[in-house]
């Protein structure tokens, strides 16, 4: 049987500290017939000089785009491998991580994805903590996000069939991504091993932007299936108290407020209350069950 095509794809813009470490990453990992494309937003930074310095073992293309989703749909486009590694500019792969992988697909034709367990670093590569990820399960999946994305490789096939990154998605792109192919019964396949780093810093796009991240989960959430799963209204209701109305967790109106918030939230976005909300909400107010640092993030 003839070895499965790899094409790694790479979003940049004003990398330049991290991104060596991400190419060195992928060109380590030792896969033959390895295509490795990075599609550069037209860096100020020093991206572009550390993207010449390694001459003909990668492409790049450095211009303006719509933004990431844009440019790895460019990037897919640009390449011809049967699995598609998407590695953003900040993050690394594990030593041996695509061979890894390679090998569950080329056993198992039926599967269209495959992730496994990442952990989040910081600016120095140093652990900070793991990534929730665990076995696939469609229900979980639309609760949190038990899907990594550095860590998550799919064949060509899933794009021909569902379609390209939602250009509408700037924080969410891949959970939507994820969540598509799911519901349009793409077969996953959970990998119980180390895959890559996930760059945790507080310039990250979603770190510094807690409320616009959950809000845009909702929006993507009712789009995709009509409703918001209740979890999903309650971190909305934490990060906009938090956040925007700035009730502090220790204070005797956070409690309230995040129920308000709630049940403003369920109506927003899923039009009512369901019984979930009221029961819950109820019982944040008469039995005081979320205190401070108990509540969802």
């Amino acid at each position: 049987m003839a070895s499965l095509t790899v094409s790694a794809v790479t979003p940049s813009y004003n990398q330049g500290r991290f991104i060596g470490r991400t190419i060195d990453s992928v060109l380590s990992q030792g896969v033959d017939g390895l295509e490795y494309v990075i599609m550069d937003g037209g860096s100020t930074d020093e991206t572009v000089s550390v993207l010449e310095s390694y001459g003909d073992r990668l492409r790049f293309r450095s211009e303006p785009d719509k933004g990431q989703p844009d440019a790895v749909n460019k990037g897919m486009a640009e390449t011809t491998g049967e699995i598609i590694a998407w590695l953003n500019s900040d993050d690394v792969y594990t030593t041996g991580a695509l061979q890894a992988v390679l090998e569950v697909f080329e056993k198992s034709p039926d599967v269209d994805v495959v992730y496994g367990d990442a952990d989040h670093i910081d600016i120095n590569d140093a652990f900070i903590e793991p990534y929730p990820a665990e076995p696939f399960d469609l229900t979980r999946l639309m609760e949190r996000c038990i899907i990594c994305q550095p860590a998550a490789f799919f064949r060509r096939r899933v794009v021909e069939r569902f379609g390209n990154l939602d250009l509408r998605w700037q924080y969410t792109l891949d959970y939507e991504f994820w969540l598509r192919l799911a519901k349009g019964g793409a077969v996953f396949r959970y990998l119980p091993r180390k895959l890559a780093g996930s760059r945790f810093y507080p310039q990250t796009k979603t770190s510094g932007a807690k409320l616009t991240v959950h809000s845009e989960i909702n929006d993507m959430m009712r789009f995709t299936f009509g409703r918001v799963p209740e979890r999903w209204l309650y971190n909305y209701a934490h990060a906009l108290v938090r956040e925007k109305w700035q009730v502090a967790d220790g204070s005797a109106l956070f409690t309230p407020a995040v129920a308000l918030a709630s049940v403003n939230a369920s109506l927003r976005w899923n039009r009512g209350l369901s019984p979930t909300v009221l029961r819950t909400t109820a019982s944040w107010l008469t039995r005081g069950l979320i205190r401070p640092g108990s509540g969802p993030a």
